[in-house]
């Protein structure tokens, strides 16, 4: 099992290339897990569809899980996590049915980030956090039903560029803001209209 946070790809995409390349000559099989925030859902609740790749819609069109280059997320603590799509590449995976997606709200994220670092002496970056959850949320699983497992995720920074987040989340001040199916219908709406 890999996990790793996404935002726009490029951190999870780099951490599973290898593996996917070997799951696809079939020489192994693994779960692949994209974790996501809450807040910028577009693998866990995003349309798979031509899109702007920026904000600006000057960029070529993509195909690719998103919730439209219009959507502006809500300010949170998801670092580089706030992108509006997901790459192509990691798109198509996910499409195919190879690549499996999760989100967190911040707060759980923060809270697992919380406890990573009593543990292990580490304090990570929110974006890495995301990934840390999910690996703790399989860890109990597994725990649970008996199951062993081989369990890798991404650690790809530390959280000391991070700690205004730190302090809100143990302030209890930090909130969690989850779109609305309406919000990101709305912002669907204004995809590019592709002859397919």
């Amino acid at each position: 099992m890999i996990i790793g946070c996404a935002g726009g790809g490029s951190n999870l995409g780099g951490l599973i290339a290898p593996f996917v390349g070997e799951q696809l000559r079939g020489e192994a099989q693994y779960r692949f897990i994209a974790v996501e925030p809450a807040s910028c859902p577009s693998l866990t609740r995003g349309t798979y569809a031509y899109d702007f790749c920026d904000t600006g819609k000057i960029c070529p069109l993509a195909k690719m899980y998103t919730i439209g280059a219009n959507y502006i997320p809500a300010p949170n603590h998801a670092g580089g996590l706030r992108y509006h799509g997901m790459s192509s590449t990691l798109s198509a995976l996910r499409a195919q049915g190879i690549l499996d997606a999760v989100s967190y709200k911040q707060t759980d994220v923060f809270a697992a980030a919380v406890e990573f670092a009593r543990v292990e002496g580490i304090l990570p970056a929110p974006e890495s956090s995301h990934a840390i959850k999910a690996a703790m949320d399989e860890a109990l699983r597994c725990k649970e039903t008996g199951e062993e497992k081989t369990i890798v995720f991404g650690l790809t920074g530390t959280g000391y560029f991070d700690l205004y987040g730190y302090q809100k989340f143990n302030d209890g001040l930090m909130e969690t803001y989850i779109p609305t199916d309406e919000e990101i219908a709305k912002s669907l709406e204004s995809l590019p209209k592709v002859d397919k």
